[in-house]
């Protein structure tokens, strides 16, 4: 088989998305954003974790000109088993299987982390990575954005990450919008995006605008078909499948500590001095909790 098959196949919905109509657009949304989890799992469980049904498949591979949902799959599993690594599953994870009920749930979560976090870090290419460490460290200032379930992640990056990067700036700040903090941004500024499906207006909004004010972009999301309205200069795409209703953020988060610490190695001693000032600080006005010795 075509080792670049998926890889066309993956192009051609990319090109032919906005001609789709409703639910052929969402699965084909799906296969381009989740390739790996397409190949591995069966039609059912492809059409729940897509929403739609199994029928929509059918007719998805028949719109691209194969005679059936398998025709379609195979190149992505031809894929898999020729460059994928598979996750052993842990001893630990499969004592949980063999529990109750509550611990069979527990095993597929886990499972389902540990693959995710695996499989975001295996999508990030170092020469992206570099750029977006370079894009960071030349800004005049970066502005970070997210909000609701993503803000504590942008929360987590930004008290990290401004002690190697301190021109880093969280918005919104207070009640605010972020375009009213980015008023009086300019091209020489950066701003970071986080957000995944669904999508957040107001994030979606803030790019639109960054973009406006000829800003460049870097959205850490779960696809890089987020909006057709604006284009990021980098995407940053994370694994965020889960086993219940909400994203699973472990990827995500995985992928951030990845960033800081390689602003901390590129910060150098300057990076290294900010952080040891930053615990200085607060040691001195005791932000730490000190149990008393025993006597």
């Amino acid at each position: 088989m075509d080792p670049t098959q998926k890889n066309r196949i993956i192009a051609d919905l990319k090109d032919r998305l906005g001609s789709f109509p409703g639910r052929l657009r969402t699965v084909a949304k799906y296969i381009v954003d989740h390739p790996s989890d397409f190949g591995l799992d069966p039609i059912r469980i492809t059409a729940r974790k897509a929403g739609v049904s199994t029928y929509t498949l059918v007719r998805l591979a028949q719109r691209l000109g194969f005679e059936g949902y398998d025709d379609l799959r195979e190149p992505f599993r031809h894929a898999l088993v020729s460059a994928s690594a598979v996750l052993d599953h842990p001893a630990w994870v499969e004592r949980l299987r063999d529990g109750d009920e509550f611990g069979q749930v527990q095993a597929d979560a886990s499972t389902n982390v540990l693959a995710i976090v695996q499989r975001s870090l295996e999508l990030q290419a170092p020469d992206q990575l570099q750029r977006v460490i370079t894009m960071l460290l030349e800004a005049r200032v970066v502005y970070l954005t997210a909000v609701r379930a993503s803000f504590a992640m942008a929360y987590y990056f930004h008290y990290v990450g401004r002690m190697a990067l301190p021109t880093l700036e969280l918005v919104p700040r207070h009640t605010n919008s972020a375009i009213d903090e980015l008023h009086s941004a300019s091209a020489a500024d950066v701003m970071i995006a986080i957000t995944f499906n669904p999508y957040s207006r107001e994030t979606i909004d803030a790019c639109k605008f960054a973009r406006r004010k000829g800003m460049k972009l870097v959205l850490l999301s779960d696809s890089e078909l987020v909006a057709p309205d604006f284009e990021a200069d980098e995407t940053i795409i994370v694994s965020v499948l889960s086993t219940h209703h909400f994203g699973c953020y472990a990827g995500a988060t995985a992928v951030l500590d990845v960033l800081i610490s390689l602003l901390v190695a590129r910060g150098g001693d300057a990076a290294k001095a900010r952080i040891r000032a930053y615990e200085d600080l607060r040691r001195e006005n005791q932000v730490y909790w000190v149990g008393q010795k025993k006597r």
